[in-house]
């Protein structure tokens, strides 16, 4: 079985200030505290979420 690509991703600036809808992005994401980090399968609806909270969130190398 092909083993499915992974995304890591981390949670570094504040979303208190945000619009609600990037708040829920992070939410969906599945973060629940500043500088944590997630791993996320790497497909497009992944990568559309982070591409819309780019100044929040970084992708780290694996």
């Amino acid at each position: 079985m092909a083993e499915t690509k992974k995304i890591r991703i981390q949670y570094y600036r504040s979303a208190i200030a945000t619009p609600v809808k990037h708040k829920l992005v992070v939410k969906g994401l599945g973060f629940t505290r500043l500088n944590q980090i997630v791993e996320r399968v790497d497909n497009e609806s992944v990568r559309g979420m982070v591409k819309a909270i780019p100044h929040l969130v970084r992708i780290l190398e694996n």
